[in-house]
């Protein structure tokens, strides 16, 4: 074995040396020296993911108990496609809200079963906020939001992360 086999020279992940073809797709992502910090980080943030379906799930059942009181939080503005009584809505978002809330719970004890029903259920819900935008304009935003940032932080997490 020659010197230069044992003991090459060049610029690791530039491509330089004849046995590093195609090295820039084995790199870790640019600003992340350390794989096991980018795995930190989306672990970070799956954990983040659990906090806000769980909140989100709490606050979800809260406005679909108000939405089931017929609560004057709730005003419907103009005609709309999709007309669904008020109770109707408030049932919805109740079971969509303990839905939530238990995926959330369990994506913070690390279930296995979590991160795929997490990923349903957040979608499930920011259908749900879409659809209920003609009886109430900020909060279903504030919530496909937070539910966009859940589907993105478990879609995310690499399958051997965290």
């Amino acid at each position: 074995m020659s010197q230069n086999a044992a003991h090459p020279t060049g610029d690791p992940g530039r491509g330089d040396r004849p046995d590093d073809i195609g090295s820039a797709w084995n790199r870790p992502p640019r600003g992340s020296a350390d794989p096991q910090e980018r795995d930190s980080w989306v672990s970070g943030g799956v954990t983040f993911a659990g906090v806000l379906m769980l909140c989100s799930g709490v606050l979800s059942v809260l406005q679909g108990i108000s939405a089931i009181a017929r609560d004057d939080v709730f005003v419907r503005t103009g005609a709309y496609a999709y007309a669904i009584d008020l109770t109707g809505w408030g049932w919805i978002h109740l079971i969509i809200g303990v839905l939530l809330a238990v995926t959330g719970g369990g994506l913070l004890k690390g279930m296995a079963w979590a991160r795929i029903a997490g990923i349903c259920f957040a979608a499930l819900s920011l259908v749900a906020q879409f659809l209920f935008l003609p009886y109430a304009v900020f909060w279903p935003i504030t919530m496909i939001a937070i539910d966009l940032f859940v589907i993105w932080a478990l879609l995310s997490r690499q399958e051997g992360a965290g």
